[in-house]
């Protein structure tokens, strides 16, 4: 993939996007654990447990990045990845288990802790949509963790006004699942070959359109129990 082509920002795009998206939940996290200290230490123990958390997370992408590189691995991402997308689409009670903490190293610790134990499926989406770019990658978490670290208020209120934001980022997770699957170095293959070079793209459209769906009649499901 060439730098500065339509290919790489497109890419770039889409990590953007599926960081927001997953990022959500980390980013009240990273709120809950600094909420006993005083408004001083608060902004600081944010700000540092903030940037060890993403020096981890950039770390296990590039760990991931090169882990899908190995046959078999990156198709089993790819499925891993289908429920997840899923779930972005269930309607779900937050009970994030973090304990608040009322001491800055204790508060930077829980930080770190909490952010990379909830930060696998962010992990796995960014490493699948990167197509092996390290550089991807880098630019994506420079971009959008500032974006979900100061404004995870807006980007919440924004799904809740605009659902199609949700349904876009689901299915954006289908379609990278799909690419997963068929772009495996051994099962990709053998798609080609039974049913020509087609059918990875054609795999992704399916699964997009699946998650869309299974998504929208689970959360239906769910709302009239």
């Amino acid at each position: 993939m060439e730098i500065l082509s339509m290919q790489f920002f497109m890419a770039l795009g889409s990590i953007i996007l599926l960081d927001i998206l997953l990022g959500g939940d980390n980013a009240v996290v990273i709120a809950m654990a600094a909420n006993k200290l005083p408004a001083n230490l608060r902004r600081k123990a944010i700000l540092i447990g903030t940037g060890g958390a993403v020096v981890i997370r950039l770390v296990m992408t590039l760990i991931a990045v090169w882990l899908l590189t190995i046959p078999f691995l990156q198709a089993l991402g790819g499925l891993i990845l289908l429920p997840i997308a899923v779930k972005l689409l269930i309607p779900e009670e937050h009970d994030e288990n973090v304990t608040a903490s009322d001491s800055l190293m204790g508060a930077i610790k829980t930080i770190i802790i909490a952010d990379a134990a909830m930060g696998v499926d962010n992990v796995l989406a960014i490493a699948g949509a990167s197509h092996g770019s390290f550089l991807l990658v880098a630019c994506g978490f420079l971009i959008s963790i500032p974006i979900i670290v100061g404004g995870s208020t807006v980007i919440g209120k924004l799904m809740d006004r605009f659902p199609v934001i949700l349904y876009a980022g689901a299915g954006l997770l289908g379609w990278t699942a799909g690419s997963m699957i068929g772009h495996d170095k051994i099962l990709g293959t053998l798609m080609q070959q039974m049913a020509g070079a087609w059918a990875p793209m054609t795999l992704q459209a399916v699964l997009a359109a699946g998650v869309i769906a299974i998504g929208l009649w689970m959360s239906r499901k769910r709302a009239v129990q």
